[in-house]
């Protein structure tokens, strides 16, 4: 077998490891210590996130894949041998600092969501209208693929509906949130500003978010509660180990998490496509290297395991009341950007042409 083959699948495993890690540790000290021991260990995990990502920069070795695989436990290990005595008050007083980033910064976490969910889905529409092109056999697929998900997104939203229309003032968001979805469909297509492929694509975006307003388990996330006996037998009962990990991690927090990374990244590979045709008039010798939003997303990358950990944290401290009202936050600003872009994106610009379907 080739080295390079051993040693690629060495450093998967290596960031495995590593992710995993993260996914594990974070709710496990939130549940068995308290939520400020949690706040620090997430405050370390983002001090070594931007160690790790500065030297991935400075450095590019992919040894450091494995050197940092050891450290989340020693971190973890720090946490819980400084809160098992008296804790300090620096430490009391740097975790309620980050505490109180993580919370005001959900504006920012809504708006980054929104636009990426948005981006993904005109990406998707303008992919769409390309293939439309090559034939009738893809126009045929296209419309039976965006068929299927307006049908899933109504089914999401009827199986839904008891749960996330609880409250008359639930019930009173969604009614506004599909009526002002139809609305901007019907307007898109009669400005022939949007197609049924990027309509579709934001009809799963509502029904998941909607989806996610009502999901039962959320109430069952109770740090207090889900308290498992890890510390006295971690090493012969690893069977504790798999059950905190089946039945305690939050579910829909984790849903969360990956749908959220997901668009994250794919609105980063999309952005340096966004006026490429300008960018590439320019006499240069690498346009993408040198283009803005190239630098933008080679950062992000850089740094995603930072991005990665605030992201999560975020998630796990918010309780189920903030991050139901968040998700109608999240509804309502994705579809007044999405009607904003409608109205206001002209079809004599250039970049517009080729990012908006007719």
């Amino acid at each position: 077998m080739a080295p390079w083959i051993v040693w690629g699948a060495a450093s998967s495993v290596a960031r495995l490891s590593t992710v995993l890690q993260i996914l594990i540790f974070l709710p496990l000290t939130l549940s068995t210590l308290s939520t400020p021991a949690f706040l620090l260990l997430s405050l370390l995990l983002v001090v070594h996130g931007l160690i790790h990502g500065t030297l991935t920069l400075i450095w590019g070795s992919p040894a450091l894949s494995f050197l940092q695989v050891p450290v989340h436990s020693f971190l973890l290990l720090v946490c819980f041998n400084a809160f098992s005595q008296t804790v300090h008050p620096w430490l009391v007083t740097a975790a309620s600092c980050w505490g109180a980033i993580l919370r005001w910064s959900s504006p920012v976490f809504i708006v980054l969501e929104g636009m990426s969910s948005l981006l993904v889905a005109q990406k998707l529409g303008q992919v769409g209208k390309e293939l439309v092109g090559e034939g009738e056999t893809y126009q045929f697929g296209l419309l039976i693929a965006a068929a299927a998900a307006y049908v899933t997104s109504a089914w999401w939203i009827v199986a839904a509906y008891p749960a996330a229309a609880a409250s008359p003032l639930s019930s009173t968001l969604l009614g506004v949130a599909l009526t002002a979805f139809i609305f901007l469909t019907c307007i898109g297509f009669v400005v022939r500003r949007t197609n049924v492929i990027e309509s579709s694509a934001l009809a799963l975006f509502l029904a998941y978010n909607v989806w996610l307003c009502g999901f039962e388990q959320w109430s069952t996330w109770n740090p207090g509660a889900a308290y498992a006996p890890l510390l006295s037998n971690i090493l012969p009962h690893l069977q504790t180990l798999m059950n905190f990990m089946t039945n305690t991690l939050p579910k829909p927090v984790l849903i969360a998490l990956l749908y959220r990374l997901v668009v994250l990244h794919f609105a980063s590979q999309i952005l340096p496509t966004i006026g490429a045709d300008n960018w590439e008039s320019e006499p240069s010798g690498d346009d993408s290297e040198v283009r803005p939003t190239s630098r933008l997303t080679h950062l992000l990358l850089t740094y995603r395991q930072a991005i990665f950990v605030t992201v999560y944290s975020h998630l796990l401290l918010l309780d189920h009341p903030a991050q139901v009202w968040w998700r109608w936050m999240n509804i309502f600003f994705t579809l007044v950007l999405w009607a904003i872009e409608l109205v206001v994106s002209n079809d004599d610009d250039p970049v517009a042409k080729n990012w908006k379907v007719e």
